[in-house]
């Protein structure tokens, strides 16, 4: 099957919109923003303090597509350890232990980082795609 025209550029898309959400992620734990009032901003020196640093760092670089495939195979492997260290053990099913996201995001960054930025990045720009 020939693949379409447009693949590359939704790529960029799949890889700004996730960015866009993993930076949400990323906020709220460092800052609570945007808020809720169960979300406050959590101590750096914590294990998701550091959860935050990473997804506000890292999501930042992926929604600019620099250095992509490097930045999504350790967004990736933060969230297959936050799958099985904060979620596999509440039970065996993504939807019963609500770990749908970081099964999703893992699996995404994955795909990034085998997959490349796509055309919209700097990288593209770079020519390190």
């Amino acid at each position: 099957m020939k693949s379409s025209g447009l693949t590359p550029y939704l790529l960029s898309v799949l890889r700004l919109v996730a960015a866009f959400v993993y930076v949400a992620h990323g906020t709220q734990k460092m800052f609570g923003v945007p808020g809720h009032p169960y979300h406050a901003p959590v101590f750096a020196a914590t294990m998701m303090g550091a959860a935050g640093v990473i997804e506000t760092i890292g999501g930042i670089l992926m929604v600019t597509g620099l250095f992509t495939r490097p930045v999504a195979f350790v967004l990736s492997g933060q969230m297959a350890v936050a799958y099985f260290t904060q979620h596999a053990p509440r039970g065996f099913w993504p939807i019963v232990n609500g770990g749908e996201l970081a099964a999703l995001f893992c699996f995404i960054w994955l795909f990034i980082c085998a997959a490349g930025p796509g055309p919209i990045s700097l990288d593209a720009l770079r020519g390190k795609s």
